[in-house]
């Protein structure tokens, strides 16, 4: 199985899978509120893969990300983002006992960041029997832009809007930075969020609600370059493990 997640990085992971393994399925998981030109990106690859990507939803009914939000009254702490569990990892756990899964694919590029997160992914999770081709292909998100232009597919829009990933519109992980572009790109949902934050009692951002969020706060370079995938990143983002940088060195 290939996780697809409508990302530069899992669409060249889920091509190098297909290369290399015998039988690939594809998944990408439905989040709700994703950009509309994500639709055009998932026909795009089909047609480079030759292959259907199958698209999943989580079983519980929660429509999107403010959704979860408003159904759990919880938007994002130290356990991580509720959001991501609800939509995401448990759409991947409760596939896991559906099918017979042999391996699964990861769009983890090469950083010593990502590969981190790999290494602790494998260890916490060791039945996924992850693997990462852009970790063995010693591939970069940037590299992986080059090879979908190579092969004729424009990157999804939010790149092109200036967004370091193509997550959730409105991703409650992201910062100031993000959060005043989101207010200008894509108001309504910047609407929705800061009126779940309200009714909930939380914000987004530590010790600062959306609403009173200042124009012209946060620059991108301080911004976490989060992603959202069918894990948990806080279970494995802070401290760099030994074994990353035998990788990054190899």
């Amino acid at each position: 199985m290939a996780w697809f997640s409508a990302g530069i990085t899992s669409a060249v992971a889920c091509r190098l899978a297909l290369q290399k393994y015998d039988n690939v399925e594809i998944y990408y998981i439905e989040v709700g509120l994703s950009h509309s030109d994500n639709a055009r990106f998932i026909k795009d690859c089909e047609k480079w893969y030759g292959k259907k990507i199958n698209i999943v939803k989580n079983s519980k009914g929660f429509e999107n990300h403010v959704d979860v939000i408003n159904k759990t009254r919880y938007v994002n702490g130290v356990g991580g983002a509720r959001c991501t569990v609800e939509l995401k990892k448990n759409v991947r756990f409760e596939l896991e006992k559906e099918l017979d899964i042999e391996n699964q694919i990861f769009g983890f590029e090469f950083s010593k960041s990502e590969i981190n997160r790999a290494v602790r992914f494998e260890e916490q999770y060791p039945d996924a029997r992850p693997l990462f081709p852009l970790i063995e292909n010693k591939l970069s998100k940037n590299e992986c832009a080059g090879i979908l232009q190579s092969a004729g597919i424009e990157i999804p829009e939010m790149y092109k809007l200036g967004y370091n990933n193509n997550n959730c519109i409105g991703c409650v992980k992201g910062g100031k930075w993000y959060w005043n572009k989101i207010k200008k790109d894509f108001p309504e949902i910047f609407n929705e969020v800061s009126q779940a934050e309200k009714e909930v009692g939380h914000s987004c951002i530590k010790n600062v609600y959306l609403d009173d969020l200042k124009e012209g706060e946060g620059r991108k370079s301080d911004e976490v370059q989060f992603e959202c995938g069918v894990f948990c990143e806080v279970e494995f983002a802070d401290i760099i493990h030994p074994k990353t940088l035998k990788i990054i060195n190899s």
